[in-house]
């Protein structure tokens, strides 16, 4: 029988590791080449074939629905199965229209995983059922717009929950970061935005459709 080539991206070695002593306990998988970044995923995605990239979308270098993109248009026949933190309906939609065949949040049970890498691979489409509910409650005309180019996907989810009233604490709990590492990345992205108040970026998450107005 042969087997599903997958290949990991994930700029974490540790992330990677387990994942592959988890896909190596499977008769019908093998690893065929891990990447810690964009580049090194498009360029292994070409040169393994691989069936099943499993890509995390918050690696450097873009937001995770431009990563798909650029992965499908550098190699086509692959599936993308985007593994993340983000558990937002809104960018989950994102990461679909951008071309990703499933979705998997990095808490789910291994056993998931594997099953979700087996839809994919067979051309199905995998989201867990709490998020399939979530789309299927989301009106075409209450999807959020595509995130600036200028924002990653942590960037993006940052300046959500900054706008949707959570603290410093409570943001770097649900980023798995400190709090003043969570002050250091809200700088850089008011700057970045070019955006001096906390109210300047609540408002600038408004238009972007990311909270209601009030």
């Amino acid at each position: 029988m042969r087997k599903l080539r997958i290949l990991l991206a994930d700029d974490h070695a540790v992330v990677r590791q387990g994942l592959r002593t988890l896909l190596r306990e499977q008769p019908d998988m093998e690893v065929v080449a891990e990447a810690g970044n964009g580049e090194e995923t498009l360029r292994l995605a070409l040169e393994t074939r691989a069936d099943v990239v499993v890509l995390d979308m918050s690696m450097p270098g873009g937001n995770g629905a431009q990563a798909t993109a650029r992965l499908l248009r550098a190699s086509p026949g692959v599936k993308v199965l985007a593994l993340t933190f983000y558990e937002d309906e809104g960018y989950v939609q994102q990461l679909l229209n951008a071309g990703a065949s499933g979705y998997v949040a990095k808490r789910t049970a291994p056993e998931e995983l594997t099953a979700a890498i087996r839809a994919v691979a067979s051309g199905g489409r995998y989201l867990s059922a709490d998020m399939a509910e979530k789309l299927r409650r989301l009106a075409p005309t209450e999807l959020p717009p595509s995130p600036d180019a200028d924002l990653d996907a942590r960037e993006t989810e940052l300046v959500r929950m900054i706008a949707r009233g959570y603290s410093n604490r409570e943001i770097a709990g649900r980023l798995r970061i400190d709090a003043g590492t969570v002050a250091g990345e809200k700088a850089r992205v008011m700057e970045k935005l070019a955006l001096r108040t906390r109210v300047d970026l609540v408002r600038y998450a408004q238009r972007r459709g990311w909270v209601p107005e009030t």
